[in-house]
């Protein structure tokens, strides 16, 4: 059966390089709208041209095979030339989300060790301080658009990189996964036929260039001559709703289960059909349950579910759901795609039978080279093809349990270690525990991904007191969030007089008890809710975040609420109110009390009382930290000029 199920071989433009395609189709298409973002659009040839400046910029400034650059833009025009250009110099881009907190940006900065910085003057005061050369597109557009914007002369093989993209690591430290251009070629080109992107008008990109998921919608569609609209990065799933609405036909849509869930909430039923011609599931496992909203009012739209980690370029396997199956619990993955090969196998890397669970293995050409920096990393979790004879094979172990079907489709079962899935981010527990227990009053912690009530997942930290006073739960999220993204810091905190151990020592994690529905101690003092306003939205509040009582200074982030679970507040609050209220204006006012004011008064100039001295000072700070970065920065730019 393994035979038979991995003769996947099938020809592509195996010589190519990413930005040769591209280059191809901008010939084909010139005068066609590649990029959309709000009032501003660019052309293939223009896109071509522009990148193809920046690309002979690089060049000079020593860019070539091998060579990391570090991109940090916003989502614009500007940030589809610059990666554009990094590949096409020669080099390959490493992506900065500029949510992240400075110390994990830096360590990406130094652990790349990236020759230049692509960023805008607006990003540069975010960054933290490297010493490398730093390129501004927007302040230096004029030196560029000096170069010539002819395509640059071929410099790289279909082996060196393309882009490296950064992953949780057990170790409290994030890893950089390589990606050649060889399985990005294969895999975009399988992409590009399998979900008939040339078919619809193209792609709205929603998602982070640093999440992997992203790859699909902003190459695919440029390589079949289709456009894609860059949604704001402020405006998140309610931005991809909007364009749904406001345009049909879309090649495709690329969304994990997390944000298709807060997607079937925004979308009005009768705007359904016809809206995208594809919706391509990803980033962690797919129930059922997920599809019924698309399944019941567009059911012509197709509805693929694509599994694959970041070290297998973006997707491996994929389902695509029969249109008349009866479907309940979770969607299989199914088959490999073109040029890849799956394998379930034991411990004794022998092939388990039909409906025996066995760790996932993947082959083929779509691997990366490995983990940047991490050679003992990659030995482990790239081993040599036992079931190849083709010189130098790999098989990258993938730590997920999966089984076949009678069908020969694949099931996804879960993970075989720590490693977890949350709203699509791939998270190892284990670096989370390894921040959070250098806290300085924890002494022992643990980490659980609970799901306490259906649907609604959350991290949840266990810490023991290393001095016997228990820590506060604003202090311990505070240190947290200084180091790991918004998606790693647990919605709740459980302090504990000691973790509960199996017979063998070990921490026994089916042990640890659920979360109280208890308000955490927070720097804000509990105010109870003193109008009918602010008692509504309180009730709601609790409701979604499972505590007993909120108070109206009580932030909702700091009560452990994420993005995905304000959108299911939202739709609650506008049913309760009967008004209109958008995300950006949650994210504004995130205490009931500014809120209730807000709704109250329709002003978005709402002063809220609880903005304390402390605040205010770390402002303060935050800015003086802010002018002298841009002092030193001016300084360094001054002595390579001498």
């Amino acid at each position: 059966m393994l035979i038979e199920f991995n003769e996947t071989k099938v020809d592509y433009p195996q010589d190519k390089l990413l930005h040769e395609l591209f280059e191809e189709q901008a010939a084909r298409t010139p005068d066609g709208v590649a990029v959309r973002f709000k009032d501003e659009q660019l052309t293939f040839a223009e896109l071509n041209a522009r990148s193809n400046q920046l690309a002979h910029y690089l060049r000079a400034a020593g860019i070539g095979p091998e060579s990391l650059v570090a991109v940090a833009l916003d989502r614009s025009p500007q940030m589809v030339v610059a990666l554009l250009a990094v590949i096409k110099a020669g080099g390959a881009y490493v992506p900065l989300d500029m949510t992240y907190p400075p110390e994990r940006v830096s360590f990406m900065l130094e652990d790349a060790a990236v020759p230049v910085l692509l960023t805008q003057e607006r990003v540069l005061e975010r960054l933290p301080f490297y010493e490398t050369k730093v390129i501004c597109v927007d302040a230096e557009w004029p030196e560029i658009a000096e170069q010539s914007s002819d395509n640059p002369q071929r410099c790289g093989h279909p082996q060196n990189p393309a882009y490296v993209i950064y992953t949780s690591g057990s170790t409290g430290k994030p890893k950089g996964v390589v990606i050649p251009h060889l399985g990005l070629v294969n895999y975009l080109n399988w992409a590009t036929m399998r979900y008939e992107v040339g078919e619809g008008c193209g792609a709205a990109v929603h998602s982070p260039a640093g999440f992997d998921l992203t790859v699909t919608t902003l190459f695919a569609p440029l390589l079949a001559g289709r456009g894609i609209l860059l949604v704001p990065e402020e405006q998140g799933i309610e931005g991809l709703s909007a364009a749904l609405q406001s345009q049909s036909d879309w090649s495709l849509v690329k969304i994990t289960p997390s944000h298709l869930e807060v997607l079937n909430q925004l979308l009005p039923p009768e705007t359904a059909a016809g809206s995208t011609r594809a919706i391509v599931i990803g980033g962690e496992a797919l129930l059922a349950e997920h599809l019924t909203f698309w399944r019941e009012h567009a059911p012509k739209t197709h509805l693929i579910n694509e599994y694959g980690p970041t070290e297998a370029v973006v997707g491996c396997c994929v389902y695509e759901v029969p249109r008349d199956a009866s479907l309940a619990g979770a969607v299989p993955i199914g088959r490999p795609i073109a040029n890849a090969r799956i394998y379930l196998l034991d411990a004794s890397l022998k092939p388990v039978s039909t409906h025996v669970a066995g760790e996932l293995y993947i082959g083929g050409v779509g691997l990366a080279r490995g983990y940047l920096n991490r050679p003992e990393l990659t030995a482990e979790k790239f081993i040599p093809d036992p079931f190849s004879a083709e010189p130098g094979a790999r098989l990258y172990r993938t730590g997920d349990l999966a089984r076949f079907l009678s069908d020969t489709n694949v099931e996804y079962l879960g993970r075989c270690d720590h490693q977890v899935k949350l709203r699509g981010f791939r998270i190892e527990l284990g670096e989370i525990e390894v921040v959070l227990g250098q806290a300085p009053d924890v002494s022992e912690t643990a980490v659980l991904l609970r799901e306490d009530m259906p649907g609604d997942q959350r991290l949840v930290a266990y810490v023991v007191a290393r001095n016997g006073t228990p820590p506060q739960i604003n202090d311990l999220r505070g240190y947290l969030q200084a180091q790991l993204p918004e998606y790693m810091i647990p919605s709740a905190f459980v302090t504990l007089d000691a973790l509960p151990l199996t017979p063998n020592g070990k921490v026994d994690r089916r042990a640890l008890p659920v979360p109280e529905g208890l308000r955490p101690k927070l720097e804000a003092a509990y105010v109870a809710p003193q109008t009918e306003t602010e008692h509504i939205i309180s009730v709601i509040w609790q409701e979604a975040l499972q505590i007993e009582k909120v108070g109206i200074h009580d932030n909702f982030f700091d009560l452990g609420g994420h993005s995905l679970l304000m959108v299911r507040v939202n739709r609650k609050l506008q049913a309760a109110f009967h008004k209109e209220i958008t995300m950006i204006d949650l994210f504004k006012f995130p205490t009931i009390n500014a809120l209730a004011q807000f709704l109250q008064t329709g002003s978005q100039d709402v002063l809220t009382l609880e903005r304390s001295q402390s605040q205010a000072q770390a402002r303060k700070e935050l800015g003086a930290q802010q002018r002298e970065l841009r002092e030193k920065r001016r300084g360094l730019r001054g002595q390579r000029e001498v």
